[in-house]
């Protein structure tokens, strides 16, 4: 067995589980296209609240980011009201809350991604206690570089546990993903491990919105998002899957 196929047979292995999964929660991944011609960013949200689930992407040029699909039942924006994507000279940042504006700012004045989320913690939302989850894709000696990060509550302890992984050679058609949940339950188990190889087909917005977009538990899922950066031009592109409609 050669090397490409151990490497569809895993990243294929794991969309197939994220599929069956019924609550991964937020989720995201970093990767470059097939034909190595663009980086790729997706995020996704859930929900199984009524707040959770009254949400919608906007797009505004390099940023994403969420609304309340209907302004008059928003309970608390604190945690499902941010920028989720945001980019700014070559970088491209990505991340489930607050911290998205700190990790751009971070890895783009030559500091590191552990440095930008050095203040935050995982969410206060108890009994959950969600991670954060943040990526950041930028180039470097003319290679693209995926950097994921996740703040997570130790078990039994309120302590946080700070995991960052570093990819500076990502496989072309293929990328990294990580999400806030391990699956449903009362409190949801958190993610945990190593970002997971996942695969990018195709080489346009469309195809990876519909592919990961169909991956996700019909009833919980509420927005998905696929950036796509082109690496020989200026040109940008974001597809948005919303479930529910702006009022």
């Amino acid at each position: 067995m050669n090397m490409n196929t151990v490497l569809h047979e895993e990243a294929q292995g794991n969309l197939d589980a994220l599929a069956k999964n019924p609550y991964p929660g937020r989720g995201l991944v970093l990767g470059l296209t097939a034909d190595v011609s663009k980086l790729v960013l997706i995020y996704w949200i859930m929900g199984r609240s009524e707040n959770s689930r009254n949400r919608v992407f906007s797009s505004d040029g390099g940023r994403l980011f969420t609304e309340a699909a209907d302004p008059s039942k928003v309970k608390d924006p604190s945690l499902i009201i941010y920028d989720a994507m945001l980019e700014a000279d070559g970088v491209y940042a990505v991340s489930n809350g607050h911290q998205t504006e700190a990790a751009l700012a971070a890895c783009l004045h030559s500091g590191s991604l552990e440095r930008g989320l050095s203040i935050f913690q995982y969410e206060p939302d108890a009994p959950n206690f969600t991670p954060r989850i943040t990526g950041v894709l930028s180039v470097r000696d003319d290679r693209p570089l995926a950097e994921i990060a996740i703040l997570r509550k130790a078990h039994g302890s309120p302590e946080c546990e700070r995991e960052f992984f570093r990819y500076e050679k990502i496989p072309a058609g293929y990328g990294y993903c990580v999400t806030t949940y391990a699956g449903d339950g009362e409190p949801l188990p958190p993610f945990v491990g190593e970002p997971l190889l996942v695969p990018l087909p195709g080489v346009d917005g469309d195809s990876l919105v519909e592919t990961y977009w169909q991956a996700l538990d019909e009833k919980n899922r509420v927005s998905l998002a696929v950036k796509l950066v082109s690496l020989d031009s200026p040109e940008r592109a974001v597809k948005i899957a919303n479930k529910y409609r702006k009022v």
